[in-house]
């Protein structure tokens, strides 16, 4: 049952990544400091106190840098396979009482999966912003996907199994939202038979 949690956890983290690479991984160090999370052997690092510092201010860069328009689309070019790989070293770094192939297997398939589905979903929601209102309401978005990291982050360390039957029912929706969205623009109207 540990690993069963573990493995929840690091796919709520993962996900987090999605929204933003580094408070994840901030506040899964602070949890790790303060006794609220075991990390694997290799990644105890993250506790330590020269990585929170670090964290840290990764994280106030990243952040900020997205409430600036047209710098967070520049952003999403870095940021889309680095959520990847932060997913995958996020579930790894979590999950524990798995063989070490089986544990990087699943971290890159399941934790770099969902964090790469989820960072695809912001990028989609951003580019909407940008068309539709030329950029001046993606600050919003960022504050959105800012509390989407935070809050995910913080109920996969508290309550793992909420965390991942909420992530698992916004990616249901979102991607059905985003096919619906492709599919409308693909089909136009009909055009009559000559």
């Amino acid at each position: 049952m540990e690993t069963l949690l573990s493995v929840v956890l690091g796919i709520g983290l993962s996900a987090a990544c999605g929204f933003r690479i580094f408070v994840p991984f901030l506040i899964a160090g602070i949890a790790a400091r303060t006794g609220h999370l075991t990390l694997g052997p290799s990644f105890v690092w993250m506790a330590s106190i020269p990585a929170l510092v670090a964290l840290s201010v990764a994280t106030v860069l990243e952040v900020g840098a997205y409430f600036i328009p047209w710098l967070d689309h520049a952003l999403d070019v870095l940021a889309t396979p680095a959520a990847v790989v932060a997913g995958a070293v996020m579930t790894a770094s979590v999950v524990t009482g798995l063989d070490p192939m089986l544990r990087w297997t699943l971290a890159l398939i399941a934790g770099g999966g969902i964090a790469g589905t989820v960072q695809a979903l912001t990028v989609g929601t951003r580019k909407v912003s940008l068309m539709t209102t030329g950029g001046l309401g993606n600050p919003a978005v960022a504050a959105a996907e800012l509390g989407g990291a935070v809050g995910l982050s913080l109920l996969a360390v508290a309550v793992p199994l909420l965390a991942f039957a909420l992530v698992v029912w916004a990616l249901f929706f979102g991607v059905r939202f985003l096919l619906r969205l492709a599919a409308g623009r693909t089909s136009g109207p009909a055009r009559p038979s000559a």
